[in-house]
C-alpha cells in the first residue's frame, strides 16, 4: 500500500507549498505522504483515547499539517489547538506500519508557527522557562535551592495549611516542585572511579532540571554505574540538552543548547554518553538531524547522538552485577514515553528490576501510555494533563504494588501529584534511586 501511494504520488501533479509551509515544516512532507490513514495509531494515541475525535489522532493531525503545507488551511486557532493538544509522545511512530516520524512534524510544525508569529504562542510562563531559566543554569540552581529552602523551612507546609494558595490560584503550580532533598549537582568534572575491574569510561550528562531539583538522583545514577565497574565523569560546562525547546518549536535555542553540551561532553574519551532522563536521551540521540546543517558542528553532533545511552539502556547492555541487598519490594513499572516510543528502550530497565533480589514486579495496564507531562503539557494542556495522570495512576494501583518506578523527572513529578491527588499510598522511586538502594553494601 505505501509503495502503491508513492508512485500516485510521483503521477499526480505535486501542490504548490505556501511561504508558511516552506523550510523545516515543508521538509516533512514526505514524511506526512507516508501516513497511509490505516488508524492503528489510534490505539495508542493518549489524546485520541481521551476525546475519541479525528482531529485529536495522529491521522487528523497529519491531514491537518499537510494541508497547512498544501495552503488548503490557514493558521487558525481550531489548527493550532489541535496541534497544541499533541504530546509529541511518538506512541504513534512506534507503531506505525509505515514509518511516520509525528515528533519530527509536530516540532517542525511549531517551529513555524513561532517563526511565522514572531513569539511563541505557548503562553508567558512556558516562553519565560525556555528562554531565561533552562538556559541559564545559574539561575535555574538559584530557584531550586531558594525552593528547597521553602519545603525545609516549613514555609511550604504553612502555607498549604493557610489555603492562600487556594486563594491565589497557585495550588495547581504550586504542587509541581517535588521533594528538593538534596543540593544541586553543579557539573565541575567530578569523578565516580570504578569499583573493582574498570569496564568502562562513561560521561554523564546531568541535566537541567534532573541536576538541580533531583541531584541525589544524578549521583546515585554514577554511584550505580560505578558500582558496576564504570569511570564515572560529569564534564563542567554542560547544560539543558534542548529538549522543551524543540518540542515547543523554539529550534534555534534547541540547537545553541546541543552545541554547549557538544563541547563538554566531547572534551574526554568517553565509550558513552549517560542520560537519566527520558526525554534528554531522546533529544540527544537526535543531535545529528538537529545540526545536519552546521557545518561545524553536524559531524561532532553525530558522534555524541551515536555515543548517547539512557541510564538503563547501557547498564543492561554492559551486563549488570548482581546488586547485594534484597528490597523486598512490589514494584510497577511506568514507561516514559520518550524513553519507551522514541528511543524503543522497553526491556532493558524491567531487566534491570528483575535482578534486584526481593522485588517483584506488577505490570500495569497501560504502561507505555503518556502520563500527561511530555513537553510541559502539564502547563500547557491541564485538563488533559490530569485527565491522563488520573488513568496512570488508577492503573498503576490496580496492580496492588507499592511503588511506581519510573525513568524521567517529568514523570516522577506528574505521578507525585496524581498519587497525592488520588490518596493512593504509592511511592514514587527513580528506577536509578531504587537500584543504588540494591547496590549498597
Amino acid at each position: 500500500m505505501r509503495h502503491l501511494l508513492y508512485n500516485l504520488n510521483q503521477i499526480m501533479p505535486s501542490p504548490t507549498l505556501k511561504p508558511f509551509g516552506q523550510d523545516l515544516l515543508a521538509a516533512q512532507y514526505d514524511n506526512m505522504l507516508s501516513c497511509v490513514r490505516c488508524g492503528l495509531c489510534l490505539s495508542v494515541c493518549p489524546t485520541y483515547q481521551l476525546r475519541l475525535t479525528e482531529p485529536e489522532g495522529p491521522r487528523g493531525r497529519i491531514a491537518i499539517a499537510k494541508a497547512l503545507v498544501e495552503g488548503n488551511l490557514s493558521l487558525t486557532s481550531d489548527l493550532l489547538q489541535h496541534w497544541d493538544s499533541c504530546i509529541l509522545c511518538d506512541a504513534c511512530s512506534f507503531i506505525c506500519p509505515s514509518g511516520v516520524r509525528m515528533e519530527a512534524i509536530g516540532q517542525a510544525l511549531r517551529t513555524a508557527v513561532t517563526e511565522t508569529k514572531g513569539a511563541n504562542p505557548s503562553g508567558m510562563v512556558v516562553n519565560a522557562m525556555l528562554r531565561w531559566v533552562l538556559p541559564n543554569m545559574g539561575l535555574l540552581r538559584t530557584i531550586t535551592g531558594i525552593g528547597r529552602l521553602y519545603q525545609k523551612s516549613g514555609l511550604q507546609r504553612l502555607t498549604r495549611a493557610s489555603g492562600v494558595l487556594r486563594l491565589l490560584h497557585l495550588e495547581e503550580a504550586e504542587a509541581m516542585l517535588p521533594a528538593i532533598n538534596a543540593p544541586a549537582l553543579v557539573p565541575n568534572g567530578q569523578v565516580w572511579e570504578p569499583v573493582g575491574e574498570h569496564r568502562a569510561t562513561v560521561a554523564l550528562l546531568a541535566g537541567c532540571i534532573m541536576s538541580t531539583a533531583f541531584g541525589e538522583t544524578d549521583r546515585a545514577t554514577a554511584r550505580v554505574l560505578a558500582a558496576n565497574g564504570c569511570r564515572v565523569v560529569v564534564p563542567a560546562g554542560q547544560g539543558c540538552c534542548g529538549a522543551l525547546h524543540a518540542h515547543r518549536g523554539e529550534i534555534e535555542g534547541a540547537r545553541t543548547l546541543a552545541r554547549r553540551n557538544i563541547d563538554a561532553l566531547l572534551a574526554g574519551e568517553a565509550d558513552a554518553i549517560i542520560v537519566n532522563a527520558a526525554g534528554c536521551g531522546a533529544t540527544l540521540k537526535h543531535y545529528g538531524s538537529l545540526l545536519a546543517d552546521d557545518p561545524d558542528y553536524k559531524d561532532r553532533a553525530a558522534v555524541l547522538a551515536a555515543k548517547a545511552r539512557d541510564f538503563t539502556e547501557f547498564l543492561a547492555e554492559l551486563g549488570p552485577r548482581p546488586p547485594q541487598r534484597a528490597l523486598n519490594i512490589t514494584v510497577t513499572y511506568q514507561e516514559p514515553c520518550h524513553l519507551a516510543n522514541a528511543q524503543r528502550v522497553r526491556e532493558a530497565p524491567r531487566k534491570l528490576l528483575r535482578a534486584v533480589p526481593g522485588l517483584v514486579l506488577r505490570e500495569m495496564a497501560e504502561s507505555a501510555m503518556c502520563c500527561g507531562s511530555g513537553a510541559m503539557y502539564n502547563v500547557t494542556q491541564t485538563e488533559s494533563s490530569h485527565a491522563l495522570r488520573g488513568r496512570k495512576v488508577r492503573n498503576a494501583a490496580a496492580t496492588g504494588a507499592k511503588v511506581i518506578v519510573t525513568a524521567n523527572p517529568g514523570c516522577f513529578i506528574q505521578l507525585g501529584q496524581g498519587v497525592q491527588e488520588a490518596r493512593e499510598s504509592l511511592r514514587i522511586l527513580h528506577i536509578a534511586d531504587l537500584l543504588d538502594q540494591a547496590y549498597r553494601p
